[in-house]
């Protein structure tokens, strides 16, 4: 089991030394190593299904790693790891690692225990089919061709086609269903339709003639990969979770989603951690870490289960109350990503901290801070008005 990670000069990262809770959450600027990190991270822990899944779909490298980060990490990308000058620690060990053996497959197999959806999820849908691993560019990062390929499979052999993908009943509660309905679905339902292509995803108005993918809002676009990756995880209710996963990762999973579509996402994330999966979040929204600060004052202060339900703006039923309860017992723990390299615990999320990397929860709401800054001086030079 990993839980804590120290590299330095690995990609854009200078110094990290990081500990996983049951939900990390990894904030920044972009390029600032973020998704480099949890990709490893994937690595660390599925180092020997990566090798298997890549081989079953014929891009073995027989060891050589500049080949190999290309492949798993992208093109271009085997260069962030320098013999002379990185430096990999996994858990207490005072020894570097070589990230260059990872490069290399194992004699055992083991389980895949990490799922992955990355931030450019969009991409496992092409006119609103899903694709294959097969069908991207071998220099395409691992993480996106792995995804859309388990994504094809839910569509294909789980869900099947012509049928409803949501609202379905047994995949995810009602209590869940009803938020993701309203704040993004807006009252329409998804189907796989065989009228025009095979196994397409369409939008359906429940009288009326149903909306291709292009039609789509950015944000239904962006969220229903991340639905799919969700059913994957979340098996009918009488089997709690998936295999042998016990971590998910999930980039960004904001994107092109109004604040409250955001809080709707949030929840399936503490569904998750009520099945059992520890959970990383890359993200660049504040809503995000309003709801992890909120969380861990409630936890702090003596804050109940139906604070947390108000807060999550689930209604009270004994599902719901396991959820909150999860989320108000779960560890959070939150890192920022410096522009300069160097990773900040600012787990704590004091907005009164003189840390301004804490204050301002890793730069998310350093803009709207400087914002009400400007009115306030604006507001104190102004003449008084005659009443």
């Amino acid at each position: 089991m990993v839980e804590r990670i120290r590299v330095s000069r690995i990609g854009p990262v200078n110094e990290a030394d990081i500990c996983l809770g049951d939900v990390t959450i990894f904030v920044g600027p972009q390029a600032t190593g973020k998704s480099i990190f949890l990709q490893l991270l994937k690595l660390f822990v599925d180092k020997a299904a990566i090798h298997k899944t890549m081989k079953h779909f014929g891009m073995a490298q027989q060891g050589h790693a500049k080949p190999f980060f290309d492949l798993y990490l992208g093109e271009g990308m085997a260069a962030i790891w320098s013999e002379e000058d990185s430096r990999l620690y996994m858990g207490r060990s005072r020894k570097s690692s070589d990230l260059l053996a990872y490069a290399r497959p194992g004699r055992t197999e083991h389980p895949e225990k990490l799922f992955y959806i990355p931030a450019q999820r969009v991409m496992s849908l092409r006119d609103g089919m899903t694709r294959p691993f097969t069908d991207y560019r071998a220099g395409d990062p691992f993480v996106l061709r792995d995804f859309s390929q388990k994504l094809h499979e839910v569509v294909q052999n789980e869900i099947g086609l012509d049928n409803r993908l949501f609202p379905r009943s047994q995949r995810l509660s009602e209590a869940l269903r009803g938020p993701l309905d309203k704040h993004i679905f807006g009252g329409f339902g998804l189907r796989t339709d065989t009228a025009a292509h095979h196994g397409r995803l369409v939008l359906h108005p429940d009288n009326g003639q149903p909306l291709s993918y292009l039609v789509w809002s950015a944000g239904q676009r962006e969220f229903v990969p991340l639905l799919l990756g969700l059913y994957w995880l979340l098996p009918p209710s009488r089997i709690p979770k998936r295999d042998n996963i016990e971590w998910v990762v999930i980039e960004e999973p904001e994107m092109g989603l109004h604040p409250n579509g955001i809080g709707a996402v949030l929840n399936l994330v503490f569904e998750l951690r009520l099945r059992g999966y520890r959970v990383c979040i890359s993200t660049h929204s504040p809503h995000v870490l309003d709801v992890a600060w909120a969380l861990r004052f409630f936890k702090e202060n003596g804050g109940r289960e139906n604070d947390a339900l108000k807060l999550l703006g689930l209604p009270q039923n004994s599902r719901t109350r396991n959820l909150a309860r999860t989320a108000l017992a779960s560890n959070f723990r939150t890192y920022y990503f410096r522009r300069d390299g160097i990773v900040d615990d600012i787990s704590a999320l004091d907005p009164g901290s003189d840390d301004v990397a804490e204050g301002g929860w890793g730069g998310l709401t350093e803009f709207s801070s400087r914002i009400g800054d400007l009115v306030a001086e604006v507001a104190n030079r102004a003449p008084a008005k005659a009443s």
